[in-house]
């Protein structure tokens, strides 16, 4: 049987490996998108002939168990059996979490499930040429935000997050989460592992920037590249500064492409029914909304 231990800083190595065997381009299957839930689904993981099962609870119900897709060498109907076996020995149902849309229409036409579409945890997907130069009429307000920042403050300094900025960084999201804090679970999580990344980022194979202004950081941005796709995991910046969040944004992405050329999309994450992310990311112009679904083994 599957021996399912607790996702930890050390083992995401681990984890991170078996993730290139998968295309989704879902933040799920990201180190940053599991590990910075990682508390919040009490998601556990185990590696079993070279295939990572993960085990958490449902975002719907917190009683209920759930699987992600299995990812590794296996093929599905190897990892399906090796699920319905620790389901029937564990006596719980059958539930795979968060499955991606493409996966979805193929599990389902093999197997009975029952399908329940996660309607707050969809994942917005671009293409990271658009959001790198906010070119063509549809950006014409993201460009102007942007214009109007460097005409308001010519002076600001883009950087690479390191070492030796991250104090500054740190100190810079203590003032934000004093500001912005709101009294919601999920967005209490999302401030404690953000605290957690900033504490620990040498640890984290991922890649972050910030912004500056008259010397004092004024916003900071960390992303995950997995194959072609850049997800960007968080973004603070302070909204007093009209047009802060397009340029960290535009100055990132732009940035990352530099450097990594085999970069052509951006998932921007999920908006956890929170109707100012949805208008934000939605105004970006999203080439897909990656939908999820939970499947209920009916079989």
């Amino acid at each position: 049987m599957i021996d399912f231990r607790p996702v930890t800083i050390d083992s995401l190595k681990h984890i991170r490996y078996y993730f290139q065997f998968q295309n989704y381009r879902t933040c799920d299957f990201t180190v940053g998108g599991m590990f910075m839930w990682a508390s919040y689904f009490k998601y556990e993981y185990a590696v079993f002939q070279e295939t990572l099962f993960i085990k958490g609870v449902s975002e719907i119900d917190s009683t209920v168990t759930v699987f992600s897709v299995p990812v590794g060498k296996l093929q599905f109907h190897e990892s399906f059996t090796v699920l319905k076996e620790y389901c029937v020995l564990k006596d719980i149902k059958l539930v795979l979490s968060a499955v991606p849309e493409n996966i979805k229409n193929l599990i389902v036409t093999a197997y009975p499930f029952n399908v329940y579409e996660l309607t707050n945890w969809a994942d917005y997907l671009y293409e990271s040429q658009s959001l790198a130069t906010l070119s063509g009429k549809s950006y014409n307000k993201k460009r102007n935000h942007v214009n109007k920042f460097k005409q308001q403050y010519p002076d600001f300094v883009y950087g690479r997050m390191n070492e030796s900025n991250l104090p500054a960084i740190q100190s810079f999201f203590h003032l934000f989460n004093s500001q912005n804090e709101k009294n919601n679970p999920i967005f209490q999580n999302e401030a404690e592992m953000t605290e957690y990344v900033l504490n620990n980022y040498k640890q984290f194979d991922f890649t972050g920037s910030f912004i500056k202004n008259d010397d004092s950081v004024i916003g900071f941005i960390i992303g995950e590249i997995l194959s072609d796709t850049l997800y960007i995991h968080i973004s603070k910046a302070d909204k007093t500064y009209c047009g802060v969040y397009e340029t960290l944004n535009k100055e990132f992405i732009a940035d990352i492409i530099d450097r990594h050329p085999e970069i052509k999309y951006v998932n921007l994450e999920e908006d956890v029914g929170d109707e100012g992310l949805r208008k934000s990311k939605l105004s970006y112009h999203p080439i897909f909304i990656l939908n999820k679904y939970n499947l209920s083994y009916a079989g």
